[in-house]
């Protein structure tokens, strides 16, 4: 059996759908990052422990994770502010009828959703306790949260700059933030280890070319966030070389390595899990 096919293709190209890595639409220049693969693995582990319900995701970017989640049972929406990345998430999760893709929350109802996702979003927000805050008014009571951040200051480099970050986060500045915002937290894990930290080595010096073709420093805050949830043109051109089956197998393996050190702090992220209290 191969590891990918075609759904049907819609105007902007082919969707692919890949048996172990989800969906991708290389037309529009969006493939999942190996990074976000070794994410995925420890998100998509973690929701199987959830009861299936409404589940918001803030910063949902191209949406391949509602897809995920909308096999797995749970009714999903995605908030993502960035035009490109809704127009990809639309075109992406064209035949996934229960993930619906907004630009804002306005209109959603306090304590209507049993989950609330936020993957790589607050290092965007300068000021991240308020929007933790904020996002919680939607959740029921004793309900889900689960966020990712980039992990440790002193790894800062070109790649947080192109990307908009205002920081990288320790594990006891995450607590305290989650606890603050009005979360218990139940579990804090460390992902990417070790094919991320490598990958993020060795594309800081990309990244920082990106940026100076970009505009550099004059290139806005936004404008550097909502290209990092949607743009993967640079992986666009390897995606058939890890999305093979040998490139598959490699990163189930992969996989297997990142969950023995998932409960130590050699990764690059942290995802944290948390309910409201």
């Amino acid at each position: 059996m191969t590891d990918t096919n075609l759904t049907a293709p819609n105007h902007h190209g082919a969707i692919i759908r890949h048996r172990h890595f989800g969906l991708a639409i290389p037309a529009l220049q969006w493939v999942p990052a190996p990074r976000y693969l070794m994410r995925r693995d420890v998100i998509l582990n973690l929701a199987q422990g959830f009861a299936p319900g409404r589940l918001l995701e803030i910063g949902c970017g191209a949406g391949a994770l509602l897809d995920d989640l909308a096999g797995m049972g749970f009714s999903a929406v995605g908030v993502d502010q960035s035009p490109s990345a809704r127009r990809i998430a639309t075109s992406l999760l064209v035949e996934t009828p229960a993930a619906e893709i907004r630009e804002t929350c306005d209109g959603l109802a306090p304590e209507s959703f049993d989950h609330l996702t936020a993957f790589e979003v607050l290092e965007h927000i300068e000021d991240d306790l308020a929007a933790l805050s904020d996002w919680a008014r939607y959740l029921k009571p004793g309900g889900a949260l689960m966020v990712s951040v980039p992990a440790h200051p002193e790894r800062w480099n070109p790649a947080d700059a192109w990307a908009g970050h205002y920081r990288r986060y320790r594990r006891s500045d995450l607590v305290e933030l989650v606890e603050k915002a009005g979360f218990e937290v139940v579990k804090v894990q460390c992902y990417g280890f070790p094919l991320a930290n490598i990958m993020e080595r060795l594309s800081a010096r990309i990244y920082d070319n990106q940026t100076a073709k970009r505009g550099g420093n004059q290139m806005k805050q936004d404008e550097r966030t909502g290209a990092s949830g949607s743009d993967r043109s640079l992986l666009t051109s390897i995606w058939p070389i890890y999305s093979s089956p040998p490139g598959t197998l490699a990163m189930r393996l992969l996989w297997k390595i990142q969950k023995m050190f998932l409960n130590g702090d050699r990764g690059i992220g942290y995802l944290v899990l948390a309910r409201k209290t």
